[in-house]
């Protein structure tokens, strides 16, 4: 950030809500990559004589939301028209909310790189209704004019609107990931932003440092990943700081992002919320938030990120990198505590090690999440118990971990079929170390010397030997025993 000026950002965040259907029609919500048009009714392309049916599921979902994100529901809230002329609105307005969101004063707390947390106020949640999707090339080939595709029209969103309260880029990231952890804890959304389930547009302004007034903003649209986002702000903090130091005034405005260019461009001037003619949607009834029904959503809600990263802190003793790299990913989580069920001390330390490194290094290998694993959580406990009754070394657990990735088999099967069981009987494992002295008799001298290192290569040799079967443990009491130590 440049010196003398400070940024000043808040973020509307677009969530697809995980329903199976539409927000005011019996369409399928999933389908991201079928074929254009597929997916649509009446209703949703806005043809004349229908009426919008409110789809209970969405409304349950935004709810729940809105309660993780410690906001205060509204008793009824008002569904409003938002009107404005795009090729992909086919009704010429979208259904919205405006001046009487269902949930409003919330806030989200994130970890701050110093190690310090912040609290990022939401001024409101909202439900509405996504638009279509206009296309200006197929492939890489581009189009004369451009085609829509309709089925996206009228899937459940819920816009998350957060208050100025972020100076940083890194603050953005910061809460755009914890946003996303919460709602997928939740099970409202999939927040998948390759297929566009979360979307988010970027209020920038810049003030001189220590001033209390905000500067004049521009909203930043088709920011569609958290690294556009950083960069995105990072560019047009500096792009607003050169006019104002060239002397010239920041406008209101809407910008567009172009990743390829690494800037933002100039889209529209800004609009204000008369230019969208809001008013209540005459075929809506208002909304109304039954406090029994609202408790029971209260008392379904899953146990948040925060609160598991403390209690898998306390419950099985992680640290606090350990515990934050595992709840950050509720499937991994649940993976983990599915792997761990029984289990304790070294046993676990031996889990994270074939889970973070060798699973998770494979997983990410192959573009698969952990749910879709071929190696399965009790597949894994099973092997990690092999390792703690001696039957297999770390090395081996590793070889068995891959054989197991590759055809899905348990890891007692394999260790059988493969015959990888680590030998623990002393008379063969001597044999080796005598074998492995003799053929390193300088480095069994610098071991008798004092020079401790040189049990390496000794051990080293002995794996070798023994095609890694043999109990490490074992042979380090061995050659000590061997060489007089």
């Amino acid at each position: 950030m440049r010196a003398g000026y400070e940024l000043v950002a808040g973020l509307e965040v677009h969530c697809q809500l995980a329903t199976r259907s539409k927000l005011f029609c019996p369409c399928p919500a999933e389908g991201f990559g079928e074929k254009a048009n597929t997916r649509v009714c009446p209703v949703c392309t806005g043809q004349p004589g229908v009426l919008p049916v409110l789809n209970r599921r969405a409304v349950e979902l935004a709810f729940k939301a809105a309660l993780a994100l410690d906001c205060e529901l509204a008793g009824v809230s008002i569904f409003a028209r938002k009107n404005y002329f795009y090729p992909d609105l086919p009704k010429a307005y979208q259904i919205s909310q405006y001046e009487q969101p269902f949930s409003s004063r919330g806030g989200l707390e994130i970890a701050l790189k110093d190690g310090s947390k912040k609290r990022v106020r939401i001024q409101r949640v909202h439900l509405e209704e996504d638009a279509g999707k206009l296309l200006h090339a197929i492939g890489s080939e581009e189009l004369e004019g451009s085609l829509v595709d309709f089925n996206r029209g009228g899937i459940p969103l819920i816009e998350i609107v957060s208050e100025p309260d972020l100076r940083s880029p890194e603050e953005a990231h910061a809460y755009l990931a914890a946003l996303k952890e919460v709602l997928q804890y939740a099970e409202v959304s999939r927040c998948d932003m390759e297929k566009g389930e979360m979307r988010c547009d970027v209020n920038v302004s810049v003030r001189p440092a220590g001033s209390e007034k905000f500067g004049t903003r521009a909203e930043i649209k088709n920011v569609n990943s958290f690294k556009a986002v950083r960069d995105a702000m990072d560019y047009e903090f500096r792009r607003q700081v050169e006019v104002l130091e060239s002397g010239g005034r920041v406008v209101q405005e809407t910008r567009l992002w172009d990743a390829e260019k690494k800037t933002t461009l100039p889209m529209r001037s800004k609009e204000e919320a008369h230019d969208y003619r809001y008013f209540p949607d005459p075929d809506l009834v208002p909304m109304a938030a039954d406090p029994a029904w609202v408790s029971e959503l209260k008392a379904s809600l899953p146990e948040l990120p925060a609160a598991r990263r403390s209690r898998l802190a306390s419950q099985y003793g992680l640290s606090a990198y350990e515990s934050e790299v595992l709840a950050g990913d509720k499937d991994l989580a649940d993976y983990f505590e599915a792997a761990a069920k029984g289990r304790s001390g070294a046993s676990l330390k031996t889990l994270l090690n074939l889970m973070t490194t060798d699973l998770l290094g494979k997983l990410n290998a192959a573009g698969l999440p952990v749910s879709s694993s071929p190696v399965q959580a009790e597949s894994l406990g099973g092997l990690v118990d092999l390792v703690e009754r001696g039957t297999l070394s770390s090395k081996l657990a590793k070889e068995v971990l891959g054989r197991m990735w590759e055809t899905g088999k348990g890891p007692e099967e394999l260790v059988k079929e493969l015959g990888l069981s680590q030998v623990t009987d002393e008379a063969q494992v001597k044999a080796w170390v005598e074998q492995a002295l003799a053929s390193n008799s300088g480095a069994a001298e610098d071991l008798r010397s004092g020079k401790e290192k040189a049990i390496g290569a000794i051990v080293g040799s002995v794996m070798k030997l023994s095609r890694g079967k043999a109990n490490p443990g074992l042979v380090n009491k061995l050659i000590k025993e061997l060489v007089g130590k």
